[in-house]
């Protein structure tokens, strides 16, 4: 009996002290966090919707306006597009509006809808007279807020050109289930546990790149700013609402006469019934008449390499009467 009463007083010192560790790291992430709030300020503007912050980036001179829209769960996108951007804008305006829940802008109380989102994107470019028509050019989910986008506000859009966009009709084409992020991910930044993960593996939240492709400055931040942020309430809210989100926008399509040019990957799994992302595309655009499909051997994000030939093939198409 004394060795059993032993062992679980053990035990329970163990714990209490496991516990400790726990709670110390996580004041030590939060003292942390605000350290570093101050010390990786915005890199572009801060404009007021809805009483709160939204951060606008801007970059470049032309006549064409290329809206930048990030995928799923991307922590910063503004420094997670910098090889694209600064290649664009050697040609180009470019613009990223950061969502609510994603780098600097702040976190919302407001449903992720793609209502709410496309409306909070819109806002915010008229808070920073930023005036369109708009080139949209949405990577992954984002391509089912562009078609929202293109379809209640064709005036405002001149293209859309897609980094390996998530259309409406996706799901119900391939028959699988749109991403999802569990929602007990919302308490790695609180906790420090994504501050841990980032620290032990970088690699998985980072850009696969080649050396040099992001300044060391811009992985600094984004460690910090993904510690903060990653998988935060409105990440969380934005990932539940894709069917939803896909489910109104499912029996729209791009208008015939606004070109549309997609990037896309090469996938050399086959599925059995010969669909692929190229099919798909292509039987997403069968009623566009200006229309084009560059495939890459790349990640999904295709701008962490191929941004030097995105870009060309940009500004071949938009440079073509549109």
């Amino acid at each position: 009996m004394k060795k059993k009463s032993r062992f679980w007083k053990v035990l329970r010192r163990i714990a209490l002290v496991m516990i400790g560790i726990c709670l110390i790291w996580a004041i030590t992430n939060q003292i942390m966090t605000a350290i570093e709030k101050k010390k990786y300020l915005p890199t572009g503007q801060l404009v007021k919707v809805q009483g709160k912050d939204i951060h606008v980036y801007t970059k470049g001179k032309g006549k064409n306006t290329i809206l930048l829209l990030s995928g799923l769960g991307t922590a910063v996108p503004v420094l997670d597009f910098e090889p694209l951007i600064d290649e664009l804008s050697k040609n180009n305006r470019v613009v990223v509006v950061e969502p609510f829940g994603y780098g600097w802008s702040d976190i919302t109380n407001k449903d992720r809808t793609v209502e709410n989102i496309i409306s909070e994107v819109r806002s915010a470019l008229r808070k920073s007279n930023i005036k369109g028509p708009y080139i949209l050019m949405p990577h992954s989910v984002s391509g089912i807020y562009s078609m929202y986008y293109a379809n209640k506000y064709p005036d405002e859009v001149k293209a859309i050109i897609g980094i390996d966009p998530l259309f409406p009709t996706a799901m119900e084409y391939f028959g699988e289930p749109a991403p999802t992020i569990p929602t007990y991910m919302t308490l790695l930044a609180p906790t420090g546990v994504a501050r841990l993960t980032l620290l032990a593996n970088p690699e998985g939240y980072l850009p696969v790149a080649e050396e040099g492709t992001y300044t060391n400055e811009n992985l600094k931040m984004m460690k910090a700013i993904s510690s903060w942020k990653i998988a935060n309430k409105n990440v969380i809210g934005e990932a539940k609402e894709i069917n939803q989100s896909a489910s109104k926008t499912i029996k729209m399509s791009f208008p015939s006469k606004m070109p549309v040019m997609i990037f896309t990957r090469k996938i050399d799994k086959e599925r059995q019934d010969g669909k692929t992302n190229i099919t798909f595309y292509e039987n997403q655009l069968s009623n566009v008449k200006s229309k084009k499909i560059v495939v890459f051997q790349a990640h999904h994000y295709l701008h962490w390499t191929r941004y030097k030939e995105m870009s060309k093939y940009v500004n071949d198409f938009i440079n073509t009467p549109l």
